[in-house]
Parts: structure tokens; C-alpha cells; sequence
């Protein structure tokens, strides 16, 4: 075949998956641009699933490494905050974001993969979806888990779309009024705002710990240097969320987290207050997770965030 004509019959062929899943024994395996992008662990070696490593489109791992792997230097403080994840310390008494299947604390719940409903490869996008049970120590399933992870394939960014329903298959479920939840990352200790480089913005222009932990907010922005590459990582928190906009628990050592179940653990003169789903009853969460290069001024996430309001 000459080759114009062999470039011909290319160029016709229609082009792979850009955005692709690979099914392990203990993790799915993303690709996205034919490059490896992140594992999502299904929680075998931990107390609840997790996506590790996260990174920039550039291939930087904006994650912290440890408990996953071991990094000369990097901090090895609560090994159960694993690149990102999902979970909250109060679930009817039971702790499912403190539990680590190393700790010995009585109460521990357990996420545990019921299925993997499906796997969608696409060319500019491409979803898992799961179940999952929450077990708590006795082995009972108070929750059930349908998440649905949406990954994104673009020149300069790469944005995650969660979209997550609690169901109480058994026995009505309280969610308590507690600071440890509950959809959060471990950021890379490059990007700590007390160690590192990091800086924290919310959407009302708030800058920094002591400014933006546990106050209301549609988004989250933090962002910093790793190596001399300026990047950052939005949370975005969806308008149509129980009591959006949500408190945010973020930290200067590095953890980054949004929290719809917490109130008057944030701010003592507001009200004590419980999340309560019914027998039969369920509750869906949706978060949008942007890593970008620059800051916030400079990824212009209030344009993002306007957008992912209106559904796009």
C-alpha cells in the first residue's frame, strides 16, 4: 500500500478511547491520553476505597504519597487521609473516615465494595460506577453506596465529576454533627499552607486557614508550587446539595475536605445539627474536583464553578 493511501485508511479509523479503565483484583486503573492517570483502590487494604495518585494534566501528583508509598522527607501523619476519599466519623456511633484497618479503635466501620456496576471508556470522558456497603463493626450494612466518577479529558486540566447517593437499606441512619468528613483529599506536602507553598481562596475571597475552616462556600481553591509547577486543586460544591453551600474543613498541614454533615462543630453559635436518612430513604451528594495550572485567579474558578452550576 503506498503511504498517502495507508494515511489515507488512518486517518479514517476512528480514534481510541482517550479516556480508559483497566478492572485489577484490588483497583481499577484510569488512563486518560494514553498515559496512566490515577488507580481507584475498591479498599481492600484500607477501611473505605480511594483514588491515588491525582494529577495535574502536566502528570503531577498533587496527592500526598504516604501511606500508599514510602517518600523520604514527606510527612506520615494520619495514614487513613489516602489521596481521595470519602467518609465521615459519625455514622449511627460508627467511624468510617478514622479506620484504618491498622487502628484499634472499637467502632470502626468498614466501606467495602459490593460491585462494579459499570465501566465507560470514552474519547473526552469516561465514568466508574460502583456500589458500596457500609458495614459498621459488627458487620451490619447501614449504608448503601452508589457512586459514580466521571473523569475528564482536556489539554490543561483535569476535572472529576462525583456524583454519590447514600441509601439506608435496613434501619433509619444519623450522620452527626462532627468535623471529620467527609468528601476530602491529602494534598502533596508541597502544597501545605504551613509547611509548603500553599495558598487557600474561597469563593467570597477568603484567604487562608484561619479564614476559610468551617465557614459556608460554593467552592474551595488550593493551590501552590510543586517543583517550580504552579498548579492548584478546586473542590466545587454542587447548588442543588443538602444545606449547600457546605462547610468546608480544610487544613493548613494539607488536608482538604468538604463537609455537609458538620454545623455547630464549625461554629459554636450555630445549632447542633443531624443529617438523618430514613429506612428506604436516600440522599445524593455531587462535587466537582478541578486540578489546574495556576491559581484560582488564573484558572478563573468562579467561571468553572458558574458553569458546573448551570449543568455543564
Amino acid at each position: 500500500m503506498k503511504p498517502c493511501l495507508l494515511s489515507l485508511v488512518l486517518a479514517c479509523l476512528p480514534l481510541s478511547a482517550q479516556v480508559k479503565f483497566d478492572r485489577g483484583t484490588d483497583r481499577i486503573r484510569i488512563e486518560i491520553g494514553g498515559k496512566v492517570y490515577s488507580d481507584f483502590f475498591l479498599g481492600a487494604d484500607s477501611g473505605k476505597p480511594y483514588l491515588y495518585p491525582l494529577r495535574a494534566a502536566s502528570g503531577t501528583a498533587v496527592t500526598r504519597h504516604f501511606p500508599m508509598e514510602t517518600v523520604a522527607g514527606e510527612s506520615n501523619d494520619h495514614p487513613h487521609q489516602r489521596g481521595l476519599f470519602f467518609g465521615h466519623e459519625n455514622v449511627n456511633g460508627d467511624d468510617f473516615w478514622n479506620n484504618e484497618l491498622t487502628y484499634k479503635t472499637p467502632n470502626r466501620g468498614r466501606i467495602v465494595l459490593d460491585r462494579i456496576v459499570s465501566l465507560k471508556n470514552g474519547k473526552t470522558s469516561g465514568s466508574i460506577r460502583a456500589r458500596f456497603h457500609w458495614n459498621n463493626h459488627q458487620g451490619t450494612v447501614l449504608l448503601e453506596e452508589d457512586r459514580t466518577m466521571t473523569f475528564y479529558d482536556a489539554p490543561d486540566t483535569r476535572t472529576i465529576d462525583f456524583d454519590i447517593t447514600l441509601s439506608a437499606p435496613g434501619e433509619r441512619v444519623v450522620l452527626g454533627d462532627a468535623k471529620d468528613g467527609a468528601f476530602a483529599m491529602r494534598l502533596s506536602d508541597s502544597l501545605r499552607e504551613d509547611k509548603g507553598s500553599g495558598h487557600i481562596v474561597n469563593a467570597e475571597g477568603k484567604h487562608g486557614e484561619a479564614e476559610v475552616w468551617g465557614l459556608r462556600s460554593n467552592w474551595v481553591d488550593y493551590s501552590g508550587a510543586i517543583d517550580g509547577e504552579k498548579l492548584g486543586v478546586a473542590m466545587l460544591d454542587h447548588p442543588e446539595n443538602f444545606r449547600h453551600p457546605e462547610r468546608w474543613h480544610v487544613r493548613g498541614y494539607g488536608l482538604f475536605a468538604v463537609n455537609p454533615f458538620g454545623n455547630h462543630v464549625f461554629d459554636k453559635s450555630a445549632p447542633e445539627q443531624t443529617t438523618v436518612i430514613e429506612k428506604g430513604k436516600s440522599l445524593r451528594y455531587r462535587w466537582r474536583v478541578v486540578i489546574h495550572p495556576g491559581d484560582a485567579q488564573a484558572a478563573n474558578i468562579a467561571a468553572i464553578y458558574e458553569k458546573y452550576a448551570k449543568g455543564q
